[in-house]
């Protein structure tokens, strides 16, 4: 079951219930197509919603502003934070999972010269637009390298960026993704991203308590997540076609998709799958589809029902809200 409230501090409420074990109150501030309670695409959570679901334990989301996320924390209100960023730095006292989405930001630009950026001191005195989620974290505060121009939403970013206000974007790679669908969707130009992600991180499962009741909580949602990577709920609440992690633990990235998600007839390579972890594809990898494995790309292929050309794909950003920037690509 879901709910949505609003308030001054509290502006949304996601609420699944299930009989098995008392309610964890977990909070997070919004993110374009990762976290939001308006009804627009959230991919984190539905990834903890469903985590949980699994676990058979009641949780409830709260969407709120960052300013109001400590302070819900501090009093008490909230239990844990549910889409904590590594780029801050860990308490001492509180719980963390694993990643459960790793977060690569990378430099975007109108130029395809960006294609050979591969570290952040390449881009020394350059002005980036970043969004003040990512630029109001410990470790990017920690970067005088470059000049921030930071934007209070993914939005502003990507408008500050489009009206050539700022020559760079620094953004996630799934926001790069999208953006380009739209553009895609237009017919323009893609926006072209640097050769490596400058910025590594991840999201995190943080509880404020250290209990043993929430060491083996986080054990739990370790599990879980490792579960849904695996057998495909990951391309389905992303939205990606491909992801890239190793399976069977021989240190190559193997391929995962569902056949509720996208398709073309082009093999995955280590550029087109989202990585979940560190390692890379190679000769030996193996095909992961909705949990089953195939050992090469044609049996992969055959055992997909239907392959729906990728450019049909829909973006996860409002398209209607980001019409002027892109007409006036």
């Amino acid at each position: 079951m879901i709910k949505v409230f609003s308030g001054l501090i509290l502006t949304g409420l996601f609420c699944l219930t299930t009989p098995a074990q008392a309610e964890i109150k977990l909070g997070a501030s919004p993110l374009a197509t990762y976290i939001d309670n308006e009804g627009e695409p959230a991919r984190l959570n539905s990834i903890v919603a469903e985590a949980f679901r699994r676990m058979d334990t009641d949780v409830t989301l709260q969407v709120m502003r960052r300013a109001f996320l400590g302070g819900a924390l501090t009093t008490g209100q909230l239990d844990g934070e549910y889409a904590f960023i590594s780029l801050d730095d860990k308490q001492s006292n509180a719980l963390y999972s694993t990643p459960y989405l790793p977060l690569y930001l990378y430099a975007a630009s109108k130029r395809p010269a960006v294609k050979e950026i591969k570290l952040l001191p390449q881009l020394q005195d350059s002005r980036i637009a970043i969004e003040n989620r990512f630029a109001n974290t410990t470790q990017i505060r920690a970067v005088r390298e470059v000049k921030w121009s930071r934007t209070p939403t993914t939005f502003d970013a990507f408008k500050q960026f489009a009206d050539d206000r700022t020559p760079l974007l620094m953004t996630s790679a799934l926001l790069i993704d999208e953006f380009n669908l739209l553009l895609l969707a237009d017919n323009e130009e893609l926006v072209s991203r640097s050769a490596d992600a400058l910025i590594t991180s991840g999201f995190h499962l943080m509880l404020a308590e250290d209990t043993a009741a929430n060491r083996g909580l986080i054990s739990t949602f370790n599990d879980t997540i490792s579960q849904m990577q695996s057998d495909g709920t990951y391309n389905t609440l992303l939205g990606k076609s491909w992801l890239s992690k190793d399976i069977n633990n021989d240190g190559i990235a193997d391929y995962i998709t569902s056949e509720s998600v996208f398709h073309d007839t082009t093999p995955p390579s280590a550029a087109t799958a989202y990585p979940l972890d560190s390692t890379r594809p190679a000769a030996a990898s193996v095909y992961m589809i909705d949990g089953n494995r195939y050992d090469n790309w044609q049996d992969a292929v055959n055992a997909l029902q239907a392959l729906t050309p990728a450019a049909t794909q829909l973006s996860l950003l409002d398209a209607d809200i980001y019409e002027k920037i892109i007409r006036q690509w």
